[in-house]
């Protein structure tokens, strides 16, 4: 009951009582975002297709329970509007996405169906769709076109992408402009706010998908067996998973609240001390197990697509136009994920919604101790 109690008036109590659709609540972050939401006092609704993963959080915390969970593919556009209309959302979270880059090589078609006509189903449904008054398309970091330039990349630079799945998400993030120009752009005090949020590498307990470094290491580590890195010298920009949620869930109020000034993309990163080699990353993972060790992949492994080398987020517009900053530094964020996997891989009686729901309690704590904005008891936000 104590962490209902702290999550009452986070987000200045926007969401408590509210119908909020997430697209992609199967997932690694949807589950993450759909459990926070439960503890917020909203109805949840969730529409995805079954978890691609076994483990996968969502089961494992018994999600469904919490939730109305619909089983569906953002590509079904006469369901994906349907959903809209049976649940009347007041707020929408569409997270649904294909969103591995060397799996996007191996199956493009499916990787820019999900992720740029998927985008324009959920948007298309929003537009025919009263009852929506917020929505954040979540894209990611890897929409820009990147250079490999040292500098951290803002809001207004060039969308790209060298590969299948990062070229997706610059169409995603094209399509939201879009929309949002044409049809969701007036001062009308029930139109549709609609905003995109971009995220670096997030980590955190209940990721099994393939081809990421921590679920990798880990799968290497309960294995027994030395955990195989692909690009050790590649920099990327490691987040807490709850840290990008933060940031949607407190758009999410903004947009809400106000009738302007919030409808935009936003880049949610780590400080720029969180951008680390690979190398760096999983040493902090064999050491916080407590055994094990690691290789980089030999020669025949290594014949591998391409994959950017060096991406960070400049952060500065979400810190001074929406007071948010990270929480956790690089080492905390993944001492907070590893041992999370560590428990659940020693206990196999853990109750894992109560356990996750003490990692939420953990995390808002310590936002409240470092004076983050969204948890401060707001009547308006201002």
């Amino acid at each position: 009951m104590e962490s209902l109690v702290v999550m009452d008036h986070l987000f200045g109590g926007v969401y408590h009582g509210k119908t909020v659709l997430i697209t992609g609540h199967t997932g690694f972050k949807g589950a993450w975002l759909a459990l926070w939401l439960q503890l917020l006092g909203a109805k949840v609704i969730g529409y995805a297709l079954p978890p691609i993963t076994e483990p996968n959080l969502f089961r494992l915390a018994n999600l469904q329970e919490g939730l109305i969970h619909v089983a569906g593919d953002i590509r079904d556009a006469d369901k994906v509007r349907d959903v809209l209309e049976q649940y009347q959302p007041q707020i929408v979270f569409h997270l649904a996405a294909q969103s591995l880059v060397r799996y996007s090589y191996k199956q493009p078609l499916e990787t820019y169906t999900t992720n740029v006509l998927g985008t324009v189903n959920v948007l298309e449904a929003i537009r025919l769709m009263p009852s929506v008054r917020a929505c954040i398309n979540v894209t990611s970091d890897k929409c820009y076109e990147n250079r490999e330039w040292p500098y951290a990349y803002r809001e207004n630079d060039a969308m790209g992408g060298f590969d299948p799945y990062s070229s997706s998400k610059g169409c995603a993030e094209l399509i939201t402009a879009a929309y949002r120009n044409s049809f969701f752009l007036n001062e009308d005090a029930h139109s549709v706010r609609l905003a995109s949020a971009r995220a670096g590498n997030v980590i955190g307990g209940g990721d099994w998908a393939q081809d990421r470094l921590i679920p990798d290491s880990i799968r290497a580590l309960t294995g027994g067996q030395a955990v195989v890195v692909r690009n050790p010298h590649a920099i990327r920009p490691w987040q807490y998973v709850l840290e990008p949620l933060s940031g949607y869930l407190w758009l999410g109020a903004c947009l809400w609240s106000k009738p302007s000034g919030f409808d935009e993309a936003w880049n949610f990163g780590p400080h720029c001390t969180s951008n680390l080699p690979v190398s760096q990353v999983v040493n902090h993972v064999v050491a916080i197990w407590g055994n094990g060790t690691w290789k980089q992949a030999s020669g025949a492994q290594h014949s591998e697509p391409h994959e950017a080398r060096t991406l960070s987020l400049d952060i500065t517009k979400a810190k001074l136009r929406l007071g948010w900053q990270p929480v956790f530094s690089v080492e905390q964020a993944i001492a907070e994920t590893v041992n999370w996997y560590c428990e659940q891989y020693r206990n196999p009686e853990l109750d894992i919604k109560a356990f996750s729901t003490e990692y939420i309690t953990r995390y808002v704590q310590a936002a409240m101790r470092n004076g983050a904005v969204w948890t401060a008891k707001q009547e308006n936000l201002s």
